[in-house]
């Protein structure tokens, strides 16, 4: 495949950190976060929901800890989580020195509820000396007081103000393992803050548009604000914050990823929207072929087409490809040529198999490769 400068994406040069085993911001690649909705106290439930989480793709898992039974509770989730976990903190900073003794990889804390700059150096002291990172989360629903005051309402400025201050009291303290996050409700008061921010520190960046929705218009508006960030070079890790469940929220994050080639897992499945030239159902093909290769973490791409106006083209393209579908049958691409025809009626488990054989050639290649 030739070079394609025009989609390449120059990320912004930020500084690395480490939250637990995964490294965040340099040249790291973009990590994926979610968050579980589980009772914290429930260790049982809770680490289930992040074993989903994890089998989905996500690379650190966040956990609310509101009150010291909780806190008190991760000590058995930290120490069985498959990925490092994020202790959220809000309104007793007291909650983070307990987190960061139970094993936590990063605490969040939030400018706007933490409490004075005492209570934050004692945050800095156990985050410290347990080998925690931290993130500071400036909402634009929970601002400080004096900056809704000096600006009269939530804006770019008075985010990055917060966020900036907060960051120095890390910095006065020796302290550098930090990230920063300024997310809002609204696309373009993210949008903007994210870009004053970025040129304002080298910290590296979590993304999020907060509180975006359901699942439609949530994935909609975080692929909206995400997207044009990333495209921009801004963000090192991400989280899409959606009112359903985490591991949908992990799906659309590496989506968005996908879709700017910065990130690759499992099939990528190009496929036209069907009209009346289809030769098959490709709605209902699509949707099934999507659910029988979620357990494939291989990349690759595969295009679906109902019609031979754009179906070799679009095939030439993908690692397989399946064609037409008229008089039955439909053609058979293999790494951008046609190779041969099936059935319709027995297409797609002829791709299914041809998919899962693939994986298992990639897989076996790149350990061959390791091992030289």
């Amino acid at each position: 495949m030739s070079v394609r400068p025009w989609r390449d994406i120059e990320r912004r040069k930020s500084r690395q950190i480490m939250v637990g085993n995964v490294p965040v911001g340099g040249d790291a690649p973009i990590a994926i976060q979610t968050m579980t909705n589980t009772a914290t106290t429930d260790a049982k439930a809770t680490l289930k929901q992040i074993e989903q989480a994890a089998e989905a793709g996500a690379d650190i898992v966040r956990v609310s800890c509101p009150d010291e039974a909780s806190t008190a509770a991760m000590k058995e989730i930290c120490r069985f989580s498959p990925v490092p976990i994020v202790a959220d903190i809000h309104f007793h900073y007291k909650r983070g020195i307990e987190a960061a003794e139970a094993g936590a990889a990063c605490l969040r804390i939030n400018p706007g509820n933490i409490g004075k700059a005492d209570r934050v150096r004692e945050v800095i002291s156990a985050a410290r000396n347990n080998g925690c990172s931290m993130r500071i989360g400036v909402n634009g629903g929970s601002l400080e007081r004096h900056l809704l005051e000096k600006y009269g309402e939530p804006c770019p400025e008075a985010m990055v103000e917060s966020a900036l201050d907060h960051a120095r009291i890390l910095d006065d303290n020796d302290y550098h393992e930090y990230k920063i996050s300024v997310k809002a409700s609204d696309v373009f008061l993210t949008v903007a803050a994210y870009h004053a921010l970025a040129e304002a520190t080298d910290a590296p960046l979590h993304l999020g548009v907060t509180e975006a929705g359901g699942l439609r218009i949530g994935s909609v508006k975080s692929a909206i604000g995400l997207g044009s960030l990333l495209w921009a070079g801004i963000g090192d890790t991400i989280r899409v914050s959606l009112s359903a469940d985490p591991v949908e929220e992990v799906k659309v994050g590496f989506d968005i990823l996908k879709s700017l080639n910065l990130r690759y897992r499992g099939v990528n499945v190009i496929s036209c929207p069907s009209c009346a030239r289809q030769g098959f159902d490709v709605i209902k093909t699509v949707e099934i072929l999507e659910e029988r290769l979620a357990h494939i973490t291989t990349p690759m791409t595969l295009s679906v087409i109902g019609c031979v106006v754009n179906g070799p083209g679009e095939a030439r393209e993908t690692d397989i490809g399946f064609t037409g579908g008229g008089a039955q049958s439909g053609m058979v691409y293999l790494a951008g040529l046609p190779d041969h025809k099936v059935s319709n009626d027995k297409m797609i488990d002829h791709l299914v198999e041809l998919i899962e054989k693939k994986a298992v050639e990639i897989e076996a290649a790149r350990s061959l490769d390791a091992a030289e």
